[in-house]
């Protein structure tokens, strides 16, 4: 018990001394880490013959208020708010999708495209690095 609230202070502070750009990009490490439990929930294997419904849909609606949040961290006064705000659109309709079928194709295609903005954002991240 004591172990978990260090674990929980650290991460607490973790979050209260990250920087905007690093904050968002908790949040898309977050998305990938509950689509893949998603994932896992809905994967029929021999150690777990049947889906994990509720655990599928407890995780999908995770990554549903992450997105949210990302969308209303927009800021759109640059045009490439519009861009982004498209993409999270996409995955949340995707992610609407996935919740009704629990399919775990659909999922698949969520985590790479979340994947794939993670990347971008940290590519933005160093970048920014760089030219300071």
């Amino acid at each position: 018990m004591v172990q978990n609230q260090g674990y929980a202070a650290y991460a607490n502070n973790k979050i209260l001394t990250a920087s905007p750009a690093e904050l968002v990009l908790m949040l898309y490490e977050a998305a990938i880490k509950f689509t893949n439990i998603a994932i896992s929930a809905v994967e029929i294997t021999e150690e777990h013959p049947s889906k994990d419904i509720e655990k599928a849909h407890e995780n999908i609606l995770k990554v549903e208020k992450i997105i949210e949040e990302l969308q209303l961290s927009l800021d759109k006064k640059y045009p490439v708010a519009q861009d982004f705000d498209n993409v999270y659109q996409y995955i949340q309709q995707r992610l609407i999708d996935a919740n009704i079928s629990k399919d775990k194709e659909v999922l698949e295609e969520i985590l790479k495209h979340l994947r794939k903005m993670r990347d971008t954002w940290k590519e933005v991240m160093k970048r920014a690095l760089a030219g300071k």
